[in-house]
């Protein structure tokens, strides 16, 4: 079956996270003979615009260019030197990003050191406007959701996996949220996996049934019926483009489109016929009286 990859943070619930830009934006401009030996107390992201330069970092070579991005992980001693008679510019950004107020949430995941962004096209003058436009002296709200876009769009490229799930005593509450959170991730990531749901219960460090409870009393659904969900959200992106419901059923998983019917109004509350005339009418700017600003939520039921 066909792996469909999903969005590393799209499990962990909005209010668990905590970003905190730890000092105003460096705009680099460096020249030639720029270079740098050091190691700072947080995190550092760093993109790319003009130029080029190379970095040792933890025993690795790294050279930036534009569209590069590179974290500098907190505690980490590093070096860099310009490579280019083209000034070396970017951002670099300090920060923090917690995980239920005392989890250090970049700790806790592998990252590749630097990743060539994907969609360059679109972050190239998304990452301009950040350096050009961010006080040199305080941080504001704007800046704090644009970094929060970029720091997202690295760590879904830079991401290979979570580190070993051994955060603190397992009879602490923080780890067990901690387990339930890389779970669900793994869960959301992989939807059509037909083992992922054993894969995962077999890796957290509790009794199988005791998570399964914890995961429900946080998440909303058992871990089997949350893989379910996120087939159906997988449905009906591909409905919503113009997929007949046969060929929704089928690139979610689902051979019997009599049976995914059912297993939609089931999870979503509406059928995919229902879902599509929706779709449509949302399109169309007509909506149902208390309806009015085009927004409806799903699962209609839960």
């Amino acid at each position: 079956m066909e792996k469909i990859e999903g969005s590393v943070l799209s499990a962990i619930p909005m209010n668990a996270m905590a970003l905190t830009l730890t000092r105003s934006t460096i705009r680099m401009q460096h020249s030639h003979t720029w270079g740098v030996d050091k190691s700072n107390s947080v995190h550092d992201l760093i993109i790319c615009l003009t130029g080029s330069a190379r970095y040792e970092v933890g025993g690795e070579t790294i050279d930036m260019a534009p569209g590069r991005a590179m974290l500098l992980p907190a505690n980490t001693w590093f070096s860099g030197r310009s490579t280019s008679r083209e000034a070396y510019t970017g951002i670099a950004q300090h920060f923090t990003l917690d995980l239920f107020g005392r989890l250090d949430l970049i700790a806790q995941m592998n990252l590749k050191h630097a990743v060539t962004l994907a969609r360059w096209e679109m972050m190239e003058p998304l990452t301009r406007y950040y350096h050009d436009n961010s006080p040199p002296y305080s941080t504001t709200l704007l800046q704090h959701h644009l970094f929060m876009f970029l720091l997202i769009e690295f760590i879904e490229q830079a991401h290979t996996g979570w580190r070993e799930q051994s955060v603190g005593n397992v009879n602490n509450p923080d780890a067990l949220s901690f387990s339930v959170m890389v779970a669900a991730s793994q869960i959301a990531a992989d939807p059509l996996g037909e083992e992922i749901v054993g894969r995962t219960i077999d890796s957290v460090p509790y009794n199988p049934d005791y998570f399964k409870r914890e995961f429900r009393k946080r998440v909303g659904w058992t871990p089997d019926k949350f893989q379910e969900f996120k087939r159906m959200e997988r449905a009906m992106g591909l409905m919503a483009g113009g997929c007949t419901v046969k060929r929704a059923a089928e690139l979610s998983g689902y051979t019997d489109a009599y049976y995914f019917s059912r297993m939609f109004k089931r999870y979503i509350g509406i059928s995919p016929q229902g879902y599509q005339q929706s779709e449509k009418r949302s399109r169309e700017g007509a909506f149902p009286r208390g309806e009015e600003d085009g927004q409806l939520i799903y699962p209609l039921t839960r």
